[in-house]
């Protein structure tokens, strides 16, 4: 006989023998505290109690089950477990039911799934694991995925296409994107030895007040759009008479490129002045890494030998090159470095974390954060330096962007070098390249990046210790008449060079 009733929450109820203490507590715990609740309270009471039932009702599913509750033993109890043991029986083949009844609705779609279907879901997938911000800018990513499935067309490859650019798109992240399968082979050109275009890397502008379209980061040395007089912070306002003020970097970079002989037609915003420039496409080599001896002469004792590098971009094996231009400067007995990354806009992050080991044998060079926090830490023992000690000058300006960013960052907080230039370009966030099954890609902001002093530098950039001369130039064969003569306008005397 059931005599008294706990009411626990919305749709369950424990009934059971006369107790001393009948205890309340509304809430909407789930089921299993419930459950322990229920025992608590026959459990603690032990005022003649040896044996209860208590029955437990789900009824939503109007689904019933007993238990036996086991206090003090006694004889009583024992007889009642077969009872226990068959009506629980019956609870299980009913949940059972349930279940198989709402398993079979959630994945009668999934049976259905249609090829086009599954790249799709390969797609969300990639980015539900790997995007940094875990709130999907403010929307249900699992709600997003039931709904895509429901109704956009995913009848051909092509809608299947258009519907995962939809979905990231929903992002809002300019650095997140969906690559065809060719677009994903040029990414990968684009970080070897050679390309052809006109020699611009380019980007979205950083400062609100810039007018709208696609800002050119840096400029080749000696590739078209250099030759050009196209200058880091110009704005391209058209491609081919296309407006890019709506245009994404990576559409507008397409159509940058392209075969080797043709040309194409630019509209350029450049210091307050709108002009047109016609450029070749070329095959542009990538030699990453320039360098040149310069003695500062003085007195002989004061006599200082300075090795000039100028590092252009982070491509494969960077880091060799740059060890290798070490080597061959210390033969030629130098005893101070200037390592020049201005108009560098990037390129493979590993590069940029193995030419910081060069300089540095201890300190941390990266903070990897997501939206938890500090994900890992890219520090140095020591094992790779090859130049730790020397003097050490760096120069940037807006072009200095990425990869750039972190090695400046690295050597500025740690104390190794004085930076020399303007604020740099401001891009905090890394993303990786993940290959969908069918050979097209994704590319995903996975992670931000933080200084060793946890700066932030998205969109701020990294700030120099000193300025240079306003007209100090960018080629390696200029650069020493700039610490050698002291009647030229662009002279930086050697103390300022390599002192904070």
């Amino acid at each position: 006989m059931w005599v008294s009733t706990v009411s626990y929450s919305p749709g369950l109820s424990c009934k059971f023998a006369p107790l001393n203490v009948i205890e309340t507590r509304p809430s909407v715990y789930k089921f299993t505290h419930f459950r322990r609740f229920c025992k608590q309270i026959l459990t603690q009471n032990n005022n003649g109690l040896y044996c209860s039932t208590v029955r437990w009702k789900l009824k939503k599913y109007s689904v019933e089950f007993y238990e036996i509750i086991r206090g003090i033993p006694s004889e009583k109890c024992k007889k009642r477990p077969v009872v226990f043991v068959a009506r629980l029986a019956r609870f299980i083949v009913g949940v059972m039911l349930i279940m198989s009844v709402s398993l079979a609705t959630n994945r009668s779609p999934s049976l259905a799934l249609s090829e086009e279907n599954r790249l799709f879901l390969e797609a969300w997938r990639t980015i539900d694991r790997a995007y940094v911000d875990k709130s999907f800018n403010g929307q249900s990513w699992f709600r997003y995925r039931e709904n895509a499935l429901r109704v956009e067309p995913m009848n051909s490859r092509e809608e299947t296409y258009m519907a995962i650019r939809k979905m990231v798109a929903s992002l809002n992240d300019p650095f997140t994107r969906f690559l065809e399968p060719e677009k994903l082979k040029s990414l990968r050109s684009g970080t070897q030895s050679s390309l052809t275009g006109v020699g611009l890397s380019i980007g979205y502008p950083t400062d609100v007040e810039s007018p709208a379209g696609v800002v050119v980061i840096s400029a080749a040395p000696g590739g078209p759009a250099s030759r050009a007089g196209i200058l880091p912070g110009d704005i391209i306002m058209a491609i081919d008479n296309a407006n890019t003020q709506s245009m994404g970097i990576y559409d507008a970079a397409d159509m940058l490129q392209g075969p080797e002989g043709s040309s194409v037609e630019l509209t350029i915003r450049s210091r307050g002045e709108v002009k047109n420039v016609a450029l070749m496409r070329e095959r542009i080599t990538l030699n990453p890494v320039k360098s040149k001896l310069c003695e500062i002469r003085g007195s002989t004792k004061d006599a200082t030998k300075v090795g000039y590098i100028k590092l252009t971009s982070f491509t494969q094996n960077s880091s060799t090159a740059v060890r290798e231009a070490i080597e061959t400067l210390r033969s030629k007995n130098v005893n101070a470095f200037v390592l020049d990354l201005r108009d560098n806009s990037g390129g493979l992050f590993p590069e940029g974390i193995e030419i910081a080991k060069i300089w540095m044998n201890k300190g941390v060079i990266v903070y990897i954060c997501d939206s938890r926090g500090v994900r890992d830490i890219y520090d140095i023992d020591g094992s790779n330096a090859i130049a730790p000690s020397e003097p050490l000058a760096v120069l940037v300006n807006k072009g200095t962007a990425s990869a750039s960013e972190i090695l400046a960052g690295a050597l500025k907080d740690n104390k190794r070098a004085v930076v020399f230039g303007e604020p740099t370009y401001g891009k905090g966030k890394i993303q990786s390249v993940f290959e969908l099954s069918d050979g097209s890609g994704l590319v995903v902001t996975v992670a931000r990046y933080e200084t060793p002093a946890h700066i932030d530098i998205n969109k701020v950039g990294i700030k120099p210790d000193h300025p240079l001369p306003a007209s100090f130039p960018k080629d390696e064969n200029d650069f020493c008449t700039c610490v050698q003569d002291s009647s030229s306008s662009c002279f930086l005397n050697r103390q300022l060079l390599f002192s904070r």
